[in-house]
């Protein structure tokens, strides 16, 4: 759950006083979305995006003469000119929950993973957040079935769900208790690894447990 096991280790980075034609190379031949800017010590300075040196090159509808002003503009200016440095961090400490929080409150596409002295030692993309999950989901695995138990006063044993699994020699993986929340009843989410389904559901039916299967809304 910790994200230092998920993050790309030793990124790519740039110095501030490096070209903003040169940076963009980079993303370009390593096909990347995000820089951490460093300094000499490699402590972090900011973060340099492709929007963000896609925008600073010049517009497509300028003419000739004025768009070649504007290239040479641009091959004076330095990713120091444009990165942004009101950066959020993750540490090799911080979860994969702190990084979703980080994601939906920043609305950003990368988070740079410091140390202490916040040197740079990985970035943590949003692709790499989402593969972390479906890992920690177990997702794709083989075998591998999701089942919807609504948690009701008959199901506030789950000793008696893991018994019934256990008697039928199922591999659970994960188990999930919701509280509830708009549109949704309070839910036990349960992974388990088979090939018969059908009999797994008469199981856990015949021992109390009542599957949610939602009702079809006439209207959609």
């Amino acid at each position: 759950m910790y994200v230092r096991y998920y993050m790309t280790h030793a990124p790519l980075t740039v110095r501030p006083e490096q070209g903003i034609v040169e940076a963009y190379q980079m993303l370009k031949n390593y096909h990347f979305r995000h820089l951490p800017v460093v300094d000499e010590f490699d402590s972090l300075l900011g973060m340099v995006t492709d929007r963000d040196l896609r925008s600073a090159y010049p517009s497509s509808i300028l003419d000739e003469e004025e768009r070649k002003k504007e290239m040479e503009r641009l091959q004076q200016m330095t990713v120091g000119d444009i990165m942004s440095t009101d950066n959020v961090v993750l540490s090799t400490l911080s979860t994969l929950d702190d990084a979703l929080l980080f994601f939906e409150k920043k609305s950003v596409g990368a988070l740079p993973v410091v140390s202490k002295n916040r040197l740079v030692v990985g970035i943590l993309s949003f692709n790499d957040l989402l593969k972390a999950l479906r890992s920690l989901f177990g997702l794709g695995e083989k075998g591998s079935v999701l089942i919807a138990i609504e948690a009701d006063e008959k199901s506030r044993s789950l000793s008696g769900l893991v018994k019934v699994l256990e008697e039928l020699n199922v591999l659970f993986t994960r188990l999930i208790r919701t509280g509830g929340s708009t549109g949704e009843p309070a839910m036990i989410y349960l992974r388990i690894n088979t090939y018969n389904i059908r009999a797994v559901h008469k199981a856990i039916t015949e021992a109390g447990f009542k599957l949610h299967i939602p009702e079809p809304d006439p209207h959609e």
